[in-house]
């Protein structure tokens, strides 16, 4: 599996802008630079924002320890930052990282927030990494009235012949330039990509690193 590389961040932000509150700190938002989940929240300070901007990982104020603590430096979990923002009154953060482990919750779960209505529940994704969640569910929890179900029971034999289908269908709709037809013919092409790629065993972040890697 490729790994995301860290940007240089030295001169990601004008640090000299950024407004932290009376103790000097100031909330950093942790997303996942692939599918926009939202890991977690922590505090920042001058100092940690500076070491999380020349170390490329990231860096933030304990308020119950009082000290600088650098994330997954006993677990391994560390974060490779991938981008960092600050919002228009400049007095919050956004930081786009990969995730190592795919752990950033102290409890062991992906993110830290994990809870719904007092039950576990994944944190919201991408509409395409939702989807493919539910799919790999379909997959592992079979239910004979599902459709997925069926593609999956069908095998490679069903399921890539619906994704010639539906790839002729996005031509037809091309060619007659309709942008409706063309959008739902996509999304079908879409929904059957991903029961393949479910099918195989390959995780949808890895086509995201793929187009991240390219794009870079």
């Amino acid at each position: 599996m490729s790994s995301a590389k860290s940007i240089p961040l030295s001169a990601a932000i004008p640090v000299e802008e950024i407004r932290y509150d009376d103790r000097g700190l100031v909330p950093a938002i942790v997303q996942d630079y692939l599918d926009g989940t939202v890991l977690m929240m922590a505090w920042m300070n001058r100092e940690s924002l500076h070491k999380t901007m020349t170390t490329g990982e990231t860096w933030f104020w304990s308020r119950s320890r009082s000290e600088l603590w650098h994330k997954g430096a006993t677990s391994g979990h560390v974060q490779k930052v991938q981008s960092l923002r600050y919002d228009c009154d400049s007095d919050a953060l956004l930081v786009t990282v990969e995730q190592v482990g795919d752990i950033a919750c102290h409890t062991g779960e992906r993110s830290c927030f994990h809870q719904l209505d007092g039950i576990k529940a994944a944190p919201p994704a991408d509409t395409l990494s939702e989807l493919f969640e539910t799919i790999c569910d379909r997959r592992d929890n079979p239910t004979a009235s599902s459709y997925t179900c069926q593609l999956f029971a069908g095998g490679d034999n069903k399921i890539l012949k619906k994704i010639g289908e539906e790839s002729a269908e996005v031509v037809m709709a091309c060619k007659d330039d309709d942008k409706e037809a063309i959008a739902n013919e996509v999304a079908d092409l879409f929904y059957h990509t991903l029961v393949a790629l479910a099918h195989h065993q390959v995780d949808l972040k890895a086509v995201y690193r793929q187009l991240q890697e390219r794009r870079q």
